[in-house]
């Protein structure tokens, strides 16, 4: 029997019917066409379908949509300002050859919109830490790294 939920998804308040079982994953990339959000793993190893959920990190492939009702999502699509723009973290990412396949990207700049809400400064070993359960094959994470540093030094202008 499916339950009926309610749920804020980028903003956009939405009423789904899901099986109890549903995974949020799935009901994100299948329900709502909201792709940005990976299929990696499915036991939580790789945090690629890491999204916010009431602003803070997590793996959708773990969590049932049943689960959330009620919730604030946002996903990777989510972050792109209504004129087209990209977040200032997104940029930061394209700027210092964070994004290499693409596989982790979204799960990466979600974690670290959430580390920088919540520490606006953060240091090198702080970053690390807080992206520790986002695996990324490509990049070595320096460049990851980099790029959420970087975005932290603009909070520091005025």
């Amino acid at each position: 029997m499916k339950k009926q939920i309610t749920l804020t998804v980028n903003g956009v308040k939405r009423e789904l019917l899901v099986a109890p079982n549903e995974l949020l994953l799935n009901v994100l990339r299948e329900h709502l066409g909201l792709t940005g959000a990976k299929y990696g793993c499915g036991i939580g190893e790789c945090g690629s379908c890491t999204i916010l959920l009431d602003g803070e990190p997590v793996l959708s492939c773990l969590t049932l949509a049943a689960a959330a009702d009620g919730s604030d999502v946002v996903t990777i699509e989510g972050l792109m300002g209504s004129d087209g723009k990209l977040h200032p973290l997104q940029g930061s990412f394209l700027e210092h050859g964070a994004v290499q396949c693409g596989f982790c990207t979204p799960g990466m700049i979600l974690t670290g919109k959430a580390l920088l809400d919540e520490n606006p400064q953060p240091t090198e070993e702080e970053i690390r830490e807080y992206i520790r359960g986002n695996l990324c094959r490509c990049t070595g994470y320096t460049q990851i790294v980099q790029a959420i540093k970087e975005r932290s030094k603009e909070k520091l202008s005025p």
